[in-house]
């Protein structure tokens, strides 16, 4: 099992271009990882978790079993993120959200395969996670069979296995850890009390805004998630990629995109911009959540006996063109 790791301290006097340090970022992620779990997990001990939270405990069978409470304890894990979300809320605005989108269609930052993208994940996050001593393909695997186990879809098992690609932003065009992991929230719209740490975005200029700070800011009240900004980050990222280079259906879509939206499938914010069609994909992320937070105790995958039933499923989901054997994803 590889050691516990303290989250770097943000250092505005780093050149960021020059180091990227991916072993931080996925403890940051681990430590985020740990929030959510530990919030519901002390929701449901005292009896104060909503319904929803308590089915997300009991409608998973992989981990029917284990304790997770035990992962962390929540205090600690509260002190390590802290100023990972201060320097996220104050960052995620408007106009960011706006330029990161704009560079995201204007260039393609690498040409890969599904299986190369998990490959040079290793290369970036290795050996980092406190919880596990696997590589990220395994982790990738690991997440991917659970779903497996419990007799899910082929489309929600690939999901599993490709959800957290996104990361290879971290690459590419990330400005800190900021931009790549932590919980989503809109943007464009007041900050809901629902998202973690709601007093943090105190420093953002979009707090302040007339429009950006009222409660429906640029929306408009049932106008469907499809239609709204998530903060930018790896979810963001890879849900357009699958968009625009997959035929996975719209549930597994949104398993990518919402997963980190705590403050909508968690807390119970947001609702106001739901449509019909967003109560199912509710309902998909919210089955697919354990899966995220809870599989990294299981046993430790194979992936070279695996490649060949995955690639299956990346063929499927990832069509080749014509000359490929391998679909080519632009990223």
């Amino acid at each position: 099992m590889a050691p516990a790791m303290d989250i770097e301290t943000p250092n505005v006097a780093e050149n960021f271009n020059d180091h990227r340090d991916g072993l931080a970022l996925e403890a940051t992620s681990d430590a985020i990882d740990d929030v959510n779990v530990m919030k519901a997990a002390m929701r449901v001990k005292n009896g104060t978790a909503t319904q929803e939270e308590v089915d997300i405990y009991d409608q998973s069978q992989f981990d029917a079993e284990k304790d997770k409470t035990q992962f962390r304890q929540y205090e600690d894990a509260c002190d390590r993120v802290k100023n990972f979300y201060r320097e996220q809320h104050e960052k995620q605005t408007v106009a960011y959200n706006l330029k990161a989108r704009n560079d995201f269609k204007t260039k393609t930052r690498a040409e890969m395969t599904i299986w190369q993208a998990m490959e040079k994940l290793n290369t970036l996050i290795d050996e980092s996670d406190p919880d596990t001593s696997l590589s990220q393909i395994e982790h990738l695997l690991q997440a991917a069979e659970a779903i497996r186990r419990d007799g899910k879809p082929k489309w929600f098992q690939l999901t599993g296995l490709v959800h957290d690609l996104g990361k290879l932003l971290f690459f590419y065009d990330s400005r800190g850890q900021w931009d790549v992991v932590g919980d989503t929230f809109p943007v464009g719209c007041r900050f809901d009390e629902s998202i973690i740490y709601p007093g943090t975005f105190e420093n953002n200029p979009d707090s302040k805004d007339p429009i950006y700070s009222d409660k429906h800011g640029i929306y408009s009240p049932g106008c469907g998630m499809d239609n709204i900004m998530l903060s930018w980050g790896h979810d963001e990222y890879l849900y357009h990629i699958c968009k625009e280079q997959s035929t996975l259906p719209d549930e597994a879509l949104a398993m990518i995109r919402y997963h980190s939206f705590y403050p909508w499938h968690s807390a119970g914010g947001y609702r106001w911009m739901m449509n019909d069609k967003d109560e199912k994909m509710l309902a998909a992320v919210k089955a697919f959540n354990p899966y995220d937070l809870y599989s990294k105790s299981d046993e430790m995958p194979d992936p070279a006996k695996l490649k060949e039933y995955y690639m299956e499923l990346i063929n499927t989901y990832f069509p080749p063109r014509e000359g490929e054997t391998e679909r080519v994803i632009r990223w």
